[in-house]
């Protein structure tokens, strides 16, 4: 096995071209594990450790671009109040150690339908700068996610950041594990309440190949919200779209039986977490401003 170490993205980007099986390596918490349990051993290793605009992030007036390599735990420290649903997945990321090394776009680029941040970003509505020799492109995280642990990016090509929507309302996290920390995921969930355009987005992770939004559970409260005068009214939400809603989210898992639980077990457990966040974000609406397009509430 070969270690590239580049000093630039530039540098970064040749290498990735001329060895296009090279795998990247940042915080290294999925790779090196893999490594380790000889499930995977690469012909080249790419160190983007030394690459510091990987690390850095830039709060623009209605995203955020968040570098590749931007901890977890500067996420928490940060960024909770213009993305309030990631920094609440990466709460929930392992160790402390292992929140100061990893980043977002680790979760990306293993694809795994486990990583924590996947919900998060599906719900914000995020898209991945990616960049080659060739140029560079932003793929909206709809179709970033092409089948178990795949992605879109071309062979050539590397994770340079994430541009996120700033939260306009209220956004919830909500995980699934066999004990409270260092746990890979059972299954999770993630919702986004979007005032300014009147809609709700999810994200589900575990409990399909690739993480996945509800598109019908949100199509369904979307018009339940816009013909009941929700949004203007703020009224409680009635249980019986509440529970409509969570069945819907049900209904989008494709999961399986494994060792951390059944593809049951995981469905029954998307509908109440589907619930649960759908409560406690309409509940953070209704306690503020929110119906004024009050920006950075957190759940």
């Amino acid at each position: 096995m070969d270690f590239l170490r580049p000093a630039s993205w530039e540098e970064a980007l040749a290498a990735k071209a001329e060895h296009p099986t090279a795998v990247p390596i940042a915080g290294g918490t999925d790779v090196m594990v893999e490594i380790n349990f000889d499930h995977r051993r690469p012909e080249y290793l790419l160190d983007l450790n030394r690459i510091g605009d990987l690390y850095e992030w830039e709060v623009g007036e209605d995203s955020v671009r968040l570098g590749a390599s931007v901890p977890y735990s500067q996420i928490m420290e940060s960024l909770r109040a213009e993305l309030p649903g990631l920094a609440l997945a990466s709460h929930t990321v392992a160790s402390p150690q292992i929140r100061n090394r990893g980043g977002v776009g680790g979760n990306l680029g293993t694809a795994s339908p486990a990583g924590d941040a996947h919900p998060a970003l599906l719900a914000a509505g995020a898209e991945v700068e990616v960049e080659s020799v060739r140029g560079s492109r932003r793929i909206p995280i709809d179709e970033f996610y092409t089948g178990v642990k795949r992605n879109a990016l071309a062979a050539d090509e590397l994770i340079r950041a994430v541009h996120i929507k700033k939260a306009d309302g209220p956004q919830q996290y909500s995980k699934v594990g066999t004990r409270n920390a260092m746990v890979i995921a059972v299954c999770a969930f993630g919702l986004a309440l979007h005032p300014e355009t009147r809609t709700v987005r999810t994200g589900i992770g575990s409990a399909a190949p690739t993480p996945v939004r509800a598109k019908a559970a949100e199509e369904f409260l979307n018009a339940a919200l816009e013909e009941g005068g929700f949004w203007d009214n703020g009224k409680i939400i009635t249980p019986s779209v509440a529970k409509q809603f969570a069945e819907l989210c049900s209904g989008a898992c494709n999961p399986i039986d494994d060792v951390r639980g059944t593809a049951s077990y995981r469905r029954h457990a998307v509908g109440i977490m589907a619930r649960r966040t759908l409560t406690w974000t309409w509940e953070s609406y209704r306690g503020t401003d929110g119906r004024t397009n009050q920006k950075g509430s957190v759940a």
